[in-house]
């Protein structure tokens, strides 16, 4: 009995030195973006969706130049001509739904938002394009409440910088 415990200790005591030892050794410093493009322009996205809220457009940008800036080993350029790369987007579609009904009222009790992006990522330097995908981001919240529909709305929002980051970083592209 004294040694099979013994032994459960000592297991445990390694799987936790290793832990602690690994933490924080994977990191996306480098990933797939060329060693060349050291800088990136991000200019405000576009609209094409039906919605037309201009602050959507906005709250995108500044969301994903924010994980940019502290995520990514990329540097942001307001100008277009002295960056090594661009960062553009469109705003394809914007839904509000219901998503879940009520048994007894056939009301929505939930609604989801779902919005979707297109992003093209260029190199300038070698004049081609790295990606371009289309990204989709979506979140819940209960019917009725309008402060609730603009979190999901940022939720979503979210998501997909959080996505696009993704791509521009890494290899999963």
């Amino acid at each position: 009995m004294r040694y099979s415990w013994l032994k459960r200790v000592s297991i445990l005591l390694i799987l936790i030195i290793q832990t602690v030892l690994f933490q924080g050794c994977y990191s996306f410093s480098g990933g797939s973006v060329p060693p060349h493009i050291k800088t990136v322009a991000v200019p405000v996205f576009q609209d094409r969706s039906r919605a037309g809220i201009a602050q959507f457009r906005a709250d995108l940008t500044r969301k994903l130049t924010e994980k940019i800036e502290s995520q990514s080993p990329l540097r942001l350029t307001p100008s277009r001509v002295t960056a090594d790369a661009i960062l553009e987007g469109t705003i394809l579609s914007f839904t509000d739904e219901p998503s879940q009904l009520s048994s007894t009222t056939e009301r929505a009790l939930t609604n989801r938002i779902t919005i979707t992006v297109q992003a093209v990522f260029q190199d300038r330097v070698k004049k081609s394009i790295l990606f371009e995908r289309n990204f989709t981001g979506f979140a819940d919240y209960a019917s009725g409440f309008f402060f609730l529909q603009q979190d999901a709305i940022a939720q979503s929002l979210d998501m997909i910088a959080a996505d696009i980051l993704d791509a521009v970083v890494s290899d999963w592209h």
